[in-house]
């Protein structure tokens, strides 16, 4: 009998590892296939109150702590309260006609959620784009920021189109609760008040490049590579040719130029900032940021825009693009397919440690 349970396990891991083959290559497929008509597609913008996300908050803590009667209290106080304030409202108006009422200061928030290609550009561009066509020189733009860089030409479209708000004369705050290092602090260095956590990592302004070479290993099976360019620097170095000194040097010197663009850059937006002594690669924690002037205070996102809606109308702007239903389909399959894989994983992990 237990030869046979053994047997019918085994036949059943079969299957399901079949099962997540099939729905990986599916969702593979789909996704790969959707993608070119990605940038063809419309999308919307969606606009949440985190005034009212916070306000709903208090209300389920208050629910729950409370006991019924003192719940209710509160919200006869509450109610109390707000007609009160209505009515002193209404007075003021009737005191004042020739006044125009003064419109409460609005602050959007963004969030940018950066990859190695800098991929959340394209949602970011949007964003912008909707802010400000409403915004005014009173209100405020901030960025929730989290982002260890990646490739130049993406972070400094991402750079520029932040350089977007400043332009407008609209106050733009960056919030980084975890990292903004190389092109995340590319971007994060416009701010007009850039806020970071205690230990959020900040800074790396630096370049890299890593490039294997493959060449001794075609020599040693006989394979010959030949590349032909028109340009002396068309190509420095390559993966599979052999790489000559005066085309390591070239490249080298790209680098260094680029680095110079890049500390440029941070020296404009950040002009207290001792560059020479910052621009070494090197990453520092909030708090020594601080001390570099990296940064301009320590705090998280969520404290600071609490405080923001003590005094503030604060929103939550996102560019969402619509899925189709391949998309769909698509994520269906890759979240059924990690269930599975899950499932079994832990299935497989506790069995070891069953007593028979």
């Amino acid at each position: 009998m237990s030869e046979f349970f053994f047997e019918y396990g085994l036949f059943a891991a079969k299957a399901f590892t079949g099962l997540v083959v099939i729905l990986l290559l599916v969702a593979g497929i789909i996704m790969v296939s959707s993608r070119n008509r990605r940038d063809d597609r419309d999308g919307e913008v969606d606009v949440t109150s985190i005034n009212d996300l916070y306000e709903d908050m208090k209300d389920a803590v208050e629910a729950a702590v409370l006991d019924k009667d003192a719940y209710k209290h509160l919200l006869k106080q509450q109610k109390k309260q707000d007609k009160l304030e209505s009515k002193q409202r209404k007075k003021e108006a009737k005191n004042t006609p020739a006044q125009e009422p003064e419109d409460k200061k609005r602050v959007y928030v963004l969030d940018f959620d950066g990859d190695i290609k800098a991929s959340e550009v394209e949602l970011l561009r949007e964003e912008i784009s909707a802010v400000l066509t409403f915004a005014r020189p009173c209100d405020e733009v901030v960025i929730r920021l989290e982002s260890a860089g990646g490739m130049v030409h993406t972070y400094g479209l991402a750079a520029s189109q932040m350089a977007r708000i400043k332009d407008s004369g609209i106050p733009l705050t960056v919030c980084v609760d975890q990292v903004a290092a190389s092109g995340g602090y590319l971007m994060a260095c416009l701010a007009d008040r850039l806020i970071a956590a205690p230990f959020a990592l900040v800074g790396s302004i630096g370049v890299i490049a890593q490039v294997p070479n493959f060449n001794r290993v075609l020599k040693k099976h006989d394979v010959d590579y030949e590349m032909f360019t028109a340009g002396e620097y068309k190509r420095t170095v390559t993966m599979f040719g052999e790489n000559t000194e005066k085309g390591k040097q070239k490249f080298i010197e790209e680098l260094e130029d680029t680095h110079a663009l890049f500390k440029e850059f941070v020296s404009e937006y950040r002009p207290q900032l001792d560059i020479e002594k910052v621009a070494t690669g090197e990453v520092w924690f909030g708090k020594r940021a601080l001390a570099e002037e990296l940064v301009d205070e320590l705090s998280t996102s969520d404290d600071y825009l609490m405080s923001a809606c003590d005094n503030a109308d604060v929103f939550r702007v996102r560019y969402e693009m619509k899925k189709t239903l391949q998309e769909r389909l698509s994520e269906m399959a890759i979240q059924t397919s990690e269930g599975v894989v899950s499932k079994i994983w832990t299935r497989v992990s506790n069995s070891r440690f069953m007593t028979r």
